[in-house]
């Protein structure tokens, strides 16, 4: 794995932070090339000597954090929510801050935390250097910092890593044409340690409020609270679709009559067969069994002031 320099020949002096950048080429709607011009310009020279890596496939962002995470005051995701999860895990119970410069196609996990979606201002978010720790979550080992998806969205996340094309239009377009086609799934639930039988349509376990271009799906959420929050939407006549969906954005979702939102630190779901599962929107596929469960301030962000 090659870090591109672009502070050589500059002097780094002991009391200046040290920030890796990763960047992922294909997150979103692209405009990442012109990162480093931006950094050059704009990235506060006296503070930071920071370097550039480039990722060059799924997981590529993991083996870079992990491997550099003692190298550097902050790690920064130029990217997504799957690439800010990539980043994250080699982070996760670190002294290491994660910073983000959102370029995905929803940019939930930025969102909530309300880092700016314009490249400069999140430059300037990063200058300011203003961190706090956030929980995380885990779902059979593998963690997560936004959303947790069991069902219909987890359906959407697969047929959306396979679709070709990113961006909202396309999430779109594979949600219209999915909803009548998917089946709720038989479940055996467990919410710290209440059991019971379910069939949801969509079961989310979020850390944060949304799962990204403002479709709020735990309008409640805290990434300070010690909880997840588990969202469980029941089966729901085809006609009610459109005002849930409007629920989604005016942080009115947990007011619908089909929706149950529960505060937890440990969930654990039970299917026999095969469960689709996406964690902050890349899929994963387990068997018979899910727990999650949540890390209570594990995770250093750097954030607005």
């Amino acid at each position: 794995m090659t870090v591109h320099s672009i502070t050589a020949g500059r002097t780094a002096r002991a009391d200046k932070k040290r920030l890796l950048y990763i960047v992922n080429p294909i997150s979103g709607h692209g405009g990442q090339s012109i990162i480093e011009k931006l950094l050059q310009k704009y990235s506060d020279v006296s503070k930071f000597v920071y370097d550039i890596a480039y990722t060059k496939s799924a997981g590529h962002a993991i083996e870079i954090s992990q491997s550099k995470n003692k190298l550097y005051d902050a790690i920064v995701t130029v990217g997504g929510d799957g690439s800010i999860n990539e980043v994250a895990q080699g982070l996760i119970d670190t002294g290491t801050a994660l910073g983000v410069i959102p370029k995905g196609s929803g940019n939930g996990f930025a969102r909530h935390l309300k880092i700016p979606m314009k490249m400069v201002k999140a430059i300037k978010v990063i200058n300011d250097f203003s961190t706090t720790r956030i929980d995380t979550g885990v779902l059979n080992g593998h963690p997560f910092v936004n959303v947790a998806g069991i069902g219909f969205d987890s359906r959407i996340a697969h047929r959306f890593a396979a679709f070709g094309k990113r961006g909202f239009i396309s999430y779109v377009k594979i949600t219209i044409g999915e909803l009548h086609r998917f089946k709720p799934l038989h479940v055996r639930l467990t919410v710290d340690g209440d059991r019971q039988a379910a069939r949801p349509f969509l079961l989310s376990v979020a850390n944060g409020s949304q799962f990204g271009n403002n479709a709020y799906i735990a309008p409640g959420a805290s990434m300070y609270d010690g909880k997840l929050d588990v969202v469980l939407l029941k089966k729901f006549p085809f006609i009610s679709a459109p005002a849930l969906v409007g629920r989604l954005f005016s942080k009115t979702f947990d007011k619908s009559d089909y929706t149950e939102i529960r505060k937890a630190a440990h969930i654990v779901l039970e299917k026999k067969g095969r469960i689709l599962v996406h964690l902050d929107g890349e899929p994963y596929t387990f068997q018979d069994k899910i727990n999650i469960s949540v890390r209570p301030a594990s995770l250093q962000v750097i954030v607005p002031r």
